[in-house]
């Protein structure tokens, strides 16, 4: 549904075709800022090399300037983030942290996201910064929704990438959809023994050897209470209502060919976010982060940086 005095407009956000289309109806005409999807060329690995901190709450960190805090999914972990760390350090101070009992990292008590927006808070204290850019895939999304909702203060952008702002938009029962996931875990399986068969039923394209064993490395850093804690948590998503509140500009990335949180839920994210842009990247799934990494790096480091560069490239 259009919004008064706006109307709706189809954009074709394809990669080969260079600018972000989405199959069906995208965001008002005054949302969207049409942006390459061509790799950045820019995008050569840093000088810097990762450090992990552990502690209460873990994270790994690179480079230096303005701070971009990386959440990761319900099947991820600090290791996660390895193109995007490795890629955008030179601009960028980049932590990826272990979500509270994931990882290095201690878990809480009870683990919903009102905790999780707290811990990101309290990450942002132990890495001595204000304000930070958000970065988040599927349920770490939803995590940065709610971090920007609860502390609006401590966010500057959001990177919106593979996720929905509330669960069950298709119908899907949150009591089947836990069964299902913890089904392995109660079968006696842990998520190593279940993270390469995961990973691959989501990926829209092959992820290659090296990103795979790097994903599935990540999946197996978490500890099976954790993932149990987190399957619990993710289907009380619903920020649909609350979604006006954000005034951080937001970057909405979707894949064509994602099946766990199609196009349809980015294009309500991007409508009814008073300042976003959504992006669709054709040929890739739900991980898009890691499918796509190099244009979904260069669409990231054009989004985060400061809008006076972007008039300075145009000269």
């Amino acid at each position: 549904m259009s919004a008064p005095g706006s109307a709706e407009v189809r954009c074709d956000l394809s990669i080969r075709g260079g600018l972000a289309a989405a199959d069906g109806r995208c965001p008002r005409r005054d949302q969207l800022r049409y942006v390459a999807t061509v790799p950045d060329p820019s995008d050569a690995p840093g000088d810097a090399t990762p450090t992990d901190v552990d502690g209460p709450l873990a994270w790994r960190e690179q480079g230096a300037g303005d701070a971009v805090l990386f959440l990761h999914g319900l099947g991820g972990s600090r290791t996660s983030w390895e193109p995007q760390l490795a890629r955008l350090s030179d601009a960028f101070r980049c932590i990826a942290w272990d979500m509270p009992g994931y990882g290095a990292s201690a878990p809480v008590e009870v683990l919903n996201f009102t905790a999780i927006a707290d811990a990101v808070a309290r990450l942002l204290d132990a890495v001595a910064v204000e304000r930070a850019h958000l970065v988040g895939e599927s349920f770490g999304g939803m995590q940065a929704i709610h971090a920007a909702l609860r502390h609006p203060d401590r966010v500057d952008r959001l990177v919106l990438a593979n996720t929905s702002p509330a669960f069950g938009l298709d119908g899907t029962d949150p009591d089947m959809w836990r069964t299902a996931r913890l089904a392995p875990l109660d079968a006696g399986l842990t998520p190593a023994d279940i993270a390469e068969d995961v990973l691959t039923a989501v990926a829209g394209s092959d992820l290659g050897p090296d990103l795979l064993a790097m994903r599935v490395a990540g999946f197996a850093r978490i500890p099976a209470d954790a993932l149990r804690a987190a399957v619990e948590c993710l289907p009380s998503h619903n920020v649909l209502d609350r979604l006006a509140e954000i005034a951080a500009p937001a970057l909405v990335i979707a894949g064509e060919l994602d099946a766990e949180t199609p196009v349809a839920y980015s294009r309500i994210l991007a409508h009814r976010l008073p300042n976003a842009e959504l992006v669709v990247l054709n040929g890739v799934g739900h991980l898009a982060v890691s499918e796509a990494s190099r244009a979904f790096n260069g669409l990231v480091r054009r989004f985060l940086v400061p809008e006076a560069l972007h008039h300075a490239d145009r000269k």
